[in-house]
């Protein structure tokens, strides 16, 4: 009877460890200018999708609060990852851009980078490991 107790809890624990396969990603985006609206956060795990929304590994959305904004992404597996942001000032589901190329809402991407032109995921890339929750930092910039 003892070995089958043994045998029941070492079976749980395997499946819950296979049920966990990844860590918490925080994400905070500092500067956001006032609380209208929304902000959005996308997480890519492929370059080819980079800044294609829609096919974003995962995303989420909180509303807008002057200062930071901190988002949670769950189980995120070991991997290479980059973030984009944005503050959805007119809550109309997008990034606005003047001349189809300029953003005209707060954005923000993973390393913070400077960019001139559409950026590029390996700019932004950062790891999340698979044994310990990652944070990062994406300013906002206006």
């Amino acid at each position: 009877m003892t070995l089958r107790v043994a045998l029941t809890l070492v079976a749980m624990a395997v499946g819950q460890a296979a049920f966990a396969d990844g860590q918490p990603l925080t994400v905070k985006l500092n500067n956001i200018e006032h609380d209208r609206g929304t902000v959005r956060v996308a997480l890519f795990s492929d370059p080819k999708t980079f800044r294609k929304a829609d096919q974003a590994f995962a995303s989420s959305e909180s509303p807008a609060k002057t200062g930071t904004v901190t988002l949670v992404f769950d189980d995120v597996p070991a991997g290479q990852y980059a973030v984009m942001a944005y503050h959805d000032e007119n809550a109309n589901g997008e990034l606005d851009l003047r001349f189809g190329m300029f953003p005209t809402e707060g954005y923000g991407l993973s390393n913070n980078p400077k960019v001139m032109g559409p950026p590029a995921f390996e700019e932004s890339r950062f790891e999340v490991l698979g044994d310990k929750p990652s944070e990062i930092d994406v300013d906002i910039h206006y």
